[in-house]
């Protein structure tokens, strides 16, 4: 579950995540099966500082302006196309497609539009904060100054938002990363575990603070245990039984490979029939590994590699057990935590803050996006709550240290795996 991009601070080039559309579990993630009342829009003007749609007084010349203004991104221009009566829904979308094909100042437009139609009701998502928001977003990422007009705007729907853009115009436009940390505070609570504000604020606290975290109490009990665990629900294709062999055989690394039968009984034992139902009522197989990976780590302590990657012969050894931090972490390109192939020591303060985000989106956001959900999402939000923390109270835990892709791709490489044509990825859920 990694991402891609590269990475930068500057607003222009900062790398994008497809925004997620399912704000709520009860928001499809296409949109498509809700539709809400627009508010009337035809006589009210257009705020923007940037262009010439400043200017325009009727919807219909909004509408005439924007879609002159997409017309050369033919995968928006046919969505739009395709609506005789934009709506909320409709400018949210192509505002989606936009944004996901990085043209972050025409998805800004859009992202307007759909906040200016959306009738402000508390209960209706996209919620209105959460338009306004990713609007501005976008304006930072295409270089462009943020309206104070459309800041205070945001501020009167919600405060964390108007602050979480400021400190990312001070980090992008005046690259002083103490003042937009302090900023952004811990704005990230307000959004799912996983969204694009936890991997801007750990990118630009491990720019500030370093990517080691967490004090020299490494004692040998502190360290990560020399074993490896993975799992595979049942059945396994060819090239997942041939990966198996191939770190079976791997010199004096034991692996203890899992399948859903004994996880779940091992969830039940060491964790209570909570866990295991959790665990035997994940949506997809993706899900489950996600459940049961943190589970084992902070009991047990050691190395999580999932079964669709192998371990490179030449490079894992010395790293892996001379390793003396309490945990491994790794980043893709734009700031995701890898949760694919990570280490940790047993009762570790990232995976308990992972077990906290992890039932409480089992219980209150059950239909979430698994990335967030379950999978990168949580420990994204752990870490973003261990560097928050750290700016106020001196860390007091063992030390951890975050590497980014290329190091992961010094020990880890991926391998041709045809099952994956051939079931439900775990995007589709």
């Amino acid at each position: 579950m990694s991402g891609e991009a590269n990475t930068s601070s500057d607003g222009s080039n900062f790398p994008l995540d497809q925004w997620d559309n399912a704000r709520d579990e009860e928001v499809s993630m296409n949109m498509s099966d809700k539709e809400y009342p627009n508010r009337d829009i035809s006589n009210s003007v257009v705020i923007s500082d940037h262009t010439d749609i400043g200017k325009i007084n009727s919807l219909d010349e909004r509408v005439k302006y924007i879609a002159e203004m997409i017309s050369k991104f033919p995968r928006a221009y046919q969505r739009f196309e395709a609506s005789d009566n934009i709506s909320m829904n409709d400018a949210f979308e192509v505002a989606n497609i936009l944004h996901t094909d990085r043209h972050v100042f025409e998805a800004s437009e859009l992202y307007r539009l759909a906040f200016d139609l959306h009738d402000k009701q508390p209960n209706h998502y996209p919620l209105a904060q959460s338009l306004l928001q990713v609007r501005l977003l976008c304006l930072l990422k295409s270089g462009h100054d943020l309206p104070e007009t459309e800041l205070i705007e945001l501020d009167k729907l919600c405060i964390p938002y108007g602050n979480y853009l400021r400190g990312v115009r001070a980090a992008w436009q005046k690259n002083s990363l103490e003042n937009a940390l302090n900023l952004i505070g811990n704005a990230f609570e307000e959004f799912h575990t996983g969204e694009e504000i936890d991997s801007i604020y750990l990118e630009l606290a491990m720019k500030h603070t370093g990517r080691t975290i967490g004090c020299e109490l490494n004692t040998p009990g502190n360290f990560i245990p020399y074993k490896m665990y993975m799992y595979w629900d049942k059945l396994p294709p060819q090239e997942i039984v041939d990966n198996f062999e191939y770190h079976k055989n791997l010199h004096d690394l034991p692996v203890k490979i899992f399948d859903r039968e004994e996880a779940a009984e091992w969830l039940y034992q060491k964790y209570g029939i909570e866990a295991r139902e959790l665990f035997l009522n994940a949506r997809h197989p993706a899900e489950a590994a996600d459940f049961l990976r943190v589970h084992i780590i902070n009991l047990l302590g050691g190395w999580w590699l999932d079964a669709d990657l192998k371990l490179k012969k030449d490079n894992y050894q010395e790293f892996m057990k001379n390793f003396d931090k309490s945990g491994c972490y790794f980043t893709t390109s734009n700031n995701v935590i890898h949760n694919d192939f990570f280490g940790s020591s047993s009762n570790s303060v990232v995976l308990n803050d992972c077990l906290l985000s992890l039932y409480r989106n089992n219980y209150l956001h059950k239909g979430l996006f698994i990335a967030y959900k379950t999978g990168p999402g949580i420990f994204n939000r752990a870490l973003s709550r261990i560097y928050h923390n750290a700016l106020s109270i001196d860390p007091n835990f063992p030390s951890i240290e975050i590497y980014n892709q290329n190091d992961f791709d010094n020990y880890i490489e991926e391998f041709d795996t045809p099952y994956k044509h051939n079931t439900p990825h775990w995007q589709s859920v």
